[in-house]
């Protein structure tokens, strides 16, 4: 995902130490890259399908159809319900916390954003508030595994049969989670990944949907097309989202490296949140559950009330020292300007609100090693001890 930084300004920013994101291009990448240019074929070919095929193992389904990016993965994914009876102006229910590609997603698949609040420890939508939120239009829920924290599938799943609809997961973030032993994913009736660069598997630009059902494989691509089928017969209104070889090269490259960077990225993951539990009173970060297993994108840092500074003397502080930080996205509703047309007010969402305004993240990818994370750790010990 493509995010704002945080809005401290420094007049002398320290050389970065502790980068926020990275992208890993193999050497295998960089030949079926040049072996595509080679052949004069580099719109959509047998690279696209070799790494949807990968991609959809990986994942456990059977199905995978790779878009021009992860915004794309979930309008598409919403554009299929009109398939199955929803019209346009239609409900989804998404989480107001999130990057704000979420809800421009659902707008541009012709359908009316409904935001649910988060519960700050998680970041996820709180499933208590779901169902206060459905109306009779409402067709779908889209929860957000916001940093790789799945979010309560269960409960989720559960509403969504009481209420007759589907469940699109917004997996952006969350390559790689599991939740009670089941790929996060692969719960859902489909699930959009995006391949920015910053993500665990990546194809520079880039998405993904998932799903086992044959027709909505089918309608997904269709709607990448144009809504075409066959030769050249229109079906859908759709979307031109396709991927091409280079792209699919450099995916089919980082799916062969999968389990090292999850691996990689797990271990610097659990490490902060150990460090982190000598900071417990001060900070919220997220915790790893029993029953799952985060699939990391960032490590998120939230200032607790009380706690006698602010996200804005924080934020400017770690960057002072050269740690790469991003603010924790915003409520929507409230919080983005451009959606300032949906009459919502400060308030309305004050757990989302909370964390943008208290919320930060830093990296944990693949390239930190454990000796940045002390460094880290050392320059948040040495900020909270000059407070005391």
């Amino acid at each position: 995902m493509d995010v704002n930084k945080n809005s401290a300004s420094l007049s002398a920013k320290a050389k970065v130490r502790v980068p926020f994101g990275t992208v890993s291009i193999t050497e295998e990448s960089k030949r079926l890259i040049n072996e595509a240019i080679d052949s004069n074929w580099v719109t959509r070919g047998k690279y696209v399908q070799e790494f949807e095929e990968r991609f959809a193992a990986l994942f456990g389904v059977k199905f995978a159809v790779s878009v021009s990016s992860g915004t794309d993965a979930d309008a598409l994914s919403c554009a299929v319900l009109y398939d199955y009876g929803a019209q346009r102006g239609d409900e989804i229910i998404v989480p107001a916390l999130t990057f704000v590609a979420t809800g421009n997603a659902v707008f541009q698949a012709g359908f009316m954003p409904v935001f649910v609040d988060v519960n700050r420890e998680t970041l996820n939508i709180d499933p208590t508030k779901i169902e206060e939120a459905i109306t009779p239009k409402t067709r779908a829920i889209m929860p957000v595994h916001l940093m790789g924290k799945p979010a309560d599938m269960d409960a989720i799943m559960a509403i969504a049969k009481k209420h007759n609809l589907y469940v699109i997961e917004d997996a952006a973030e969350a390559h790689g989670a599991q939740y009670k032993g089941r790929m996060v994913g692969s719960i859902g009736n489909m699930a959009a990944y995006s391949l920015y660069a910053a993500h665990i598997v990546t194809s520079i630009e880039g998405g993904m949907v998932i799903t086992d059902d044959e027709n909505m494989a089918e309608a997904l691509r269709s709607l990448r097309n144009h809504g075409i089928v066959n030769k050249f017969e229109f079906k859908r209104i759709g979307f031109s989202a396709k991927m091409n070889e280079l792209e699919a090269a450099v995916g089919v490259g980082n799916i062969k490296i999968f389990d090292q960077i999850l691996d990689k990225r797990r271990r610097n993951l659990l490490y902060l949140i150990n460090k982190f539990e000598a900071f417990q009173d001060t900070f919220i970060t997220l915790k790893e559950e029993t029953y799952e297993k985060i699939g990391p994108h960032a490590f998120s840092i939230i200032v607790r009330e009380n706690a006698g500074f602010t996200k804005d003397e924080f934020v400017s502080h770690i960057e002072s020292k050269g740690i790469d930080s991003r603010n924790l996205f915003y409520s929507i509703p409230t919080q983005c300007p451009n959606y300032a047309f949906m009459g919502k007010k400060i308030g309305d969402y004050p757990e989302a609100e909370y964390c943008s305004d208290n919320g930060t993240h830093i990296g944990i990818h693949q390239h930190l090693e454990l000796e940045q994370l002390d460094y880290v750790v050392e320059v948040v010990k040495g900020f909270l001890t000059a407070r005391k």
